[in-house]
C-alpha cells in the first residue's frame, strides 16, 4: 500500500504555511486540508487509559502512549512523578526500551527534588533534597532515555544536580518551585532551560516579587510549558505568554492516567486524586492534579481563542519542543508524513507515517 510522503524540497514550508491536498491510496480517500502542522511533540504526559507511566507495565505504557500517538503526538515524553527512588528507577528501566523502539521520545522525571511549598499533589513524605549521587543513578538508569528533569532550583544542592542533568544531555527544568527572581537567574545561568507547567506549582508573579516566572518570561534562553485546558491558566495569561515569549512557548498536556477514562478516583505522585467532569483534583485539598486533556484538544482550544497563524500553531505544538529536545524538526522530505491537519470545516485529522488515522 502506498503512503503519502513529503516530497517537496521545503517540506515544512509546504505543510505549515500552505493549504494542501493529500490522499491515502489505500482507502481512496482525498482530504482537502485548510491548514496543517507537523505532528505534535508533548514534553509532559503522565499517561492515559487508566495507566500511569510511573507504575504501569510495559504493555500498559505502550497502550497509554498509543492513545496520544493516535491523536497526533509523534514525540511523546513519558513523565514519571515523584515516588520512592527505587520505584522511579524501576519505571525508567521499564520505559527506556520504548524509547529505543521509538514509541516514546524520552522520559521526564518530575521529582523528587521539589519544593514542599509548591508540591501540588506530590506527596510530601516522598520529596527529597537534591543529591548528586541519587540523581546520577536515575540518569544512568535511563541510558540516555531521560530527556527532561524537573526540580526546584532553590533547594540546597540543586545547582550541582542541574549541572549533572545538563552533562547527561537532558533538559533541566524549573518546576514545583518557590524560587525567587534571583534564585531563578542563578538557575538559568547554571543550565535550566525549561519551566514546567508555567504559573502552576510555583511562586506567583507579584510586582515587587517577580519570582521565577517573570525571569523566565524575560530570558530568551528559557522555554515555557503551558497547560491549555481551561483550568490551569486563564485565557488572558495564555495570550500574555504568547506575546511575551514568541518561539519559546510549548503546549503540554500534563495528561494523567484518567485521560480517556470516565470520572473516578486515581493516584498521582503518591496522592489520591478525584476526577469529576474531567477535572482532576487532589482528594485532600482540591489542588489541580494534572489534566485529562490531550495536546490536540489544547491546540483546538487555542485556535478557537486566538485564531493564531499556522506558523505559531506549529511552534507551540511541535517545533519549539523539538528544538528544545534536539529532535529533528518533523516532516523530512522523502519520509512518510506525520501531520496534524484541519479541514475547511475545522475537523482535526491525523496523518501518521503517511496514513490517515482519524
Amino acid at each position: 500500500m502506498e503512503r503519502f510522503v513529503i516530497d517537496a524540497a521545503d517540506a515544512r514550508r509546504i505543510a505549515v504555511r500552505d493549504a494542501i491536498v493529500v490522499a491515502d491510496d489505500g482507502a481512496g480517500e482525498v482530504v482537502r486540508v485548510a491548514r496543517a502542522v507537523p505532528g505534535f511533540v508533548d514534553l509532559h504526559c503522565h499517561g492515559a487509559r487508566g495507566f500511569d507511566f510511573g507504575t504501569c507495565t510495559i504493555d500498559e505504557a505502550r497502550r497509554a502512549a498509543e492513545f496520544h500517538l493516535d491523536r497526533g503526538v509523534i514525540g511523546l515524553i513519558a513523565s514519571v512523578a515523584t515516588a520512592p527512588l527505587d520505584e522511579m528507577r524501576a519505571a525508567i528501566v521499564r520505559l527506556r526500551g520504548l524509547v529505543t523502539e521509538g514509541v516514546l521520545a524520552g522520559i521526564h522525571l518530575e521529582g523528587p527534588y521539589l519544593s514542599p511549598r509548591r508540591r501540588g499533589v506530590h506527596a510530601p513524605d516522598l520529596l527529597r533534597l537534591p543529591d548528586r549521587g541519587e540523581a546520577r543513578a536515575l540518569l544512568d538508569a535511563g541510558e540516555g532515555a531521560v530527556r527532561v528533569v524537573t526540580l526546584a532550583p532553590e533547594l540546597p544542592g540543586a545547582r550541582d544536580v542541574i549541572a549533572d542533568i545538563v552533562d547527561a544531555g537532558a533538559v533541566a527544568a524549573a518546576g514545583h518551585t518557590d524560587a525567587s527572581a534571583d534564585e531563578m537567574r542563578a538557575a538559568i545561568d547554571a543550565g535550566v532551560r525549561l519551566v514546567t507547567h508555567a504559573f502552576n506549582g510555583m511562586r506567583p508573579l507579584h510586582h515587587r516579587d517577580p519570582a521565577a516566572i517573570a525571569v523566565a518570561l524575560a530570558d530568551e534562553r528559557v522555554t515555557l510549558e503551558l497547560i491549555v485546558d481551561g483550568q490551569h491558566v486563564a485565557d488572558e495569561v495564555i495570550d500574555l505568554v504568547r506575546r511575551l515569549a514568541p518561539g519559546r512557548l510549548a503546549f503540554v498536556s500534563d495528561a494523567m492516567s484518567a485521560t480517556g477514562c470516565v470520572d473516578g478516583r486515581f493516584e498521582v505522585a503518591g496522592s489520591v486524586v478525584e476526577v469529576a467532569k474531567g477535572i482532576a483534583r487532589s482528594a485532600a485539598d482540591g489542588a489541580l492534579a494534572g489534566s485529562t486533556t490531550t495536546l490536540g484538544d489544547a491546540v483546538d482550544r487555542f485556535i478557537a481563542l486566538f485564531a493564531p497563524t499556522t506558523d505559531e500553531l506549529a511552534a507551540v505544538s511541535s517545533v519549539t519542543a523539538s528544538r528544545l529536545l534536539g529532535l529533528p524538526i518533523p516532516l523530512t522530505p522523502g519520509a512518510p508524513a506525520d501531520v496534524v491537519a484541519w479541514t475547511d470545516v475545522g475537523e482535526r485529522r491525523v496523518l501518521r507515517a503517511g496514513r490517515w488515522l482519524r
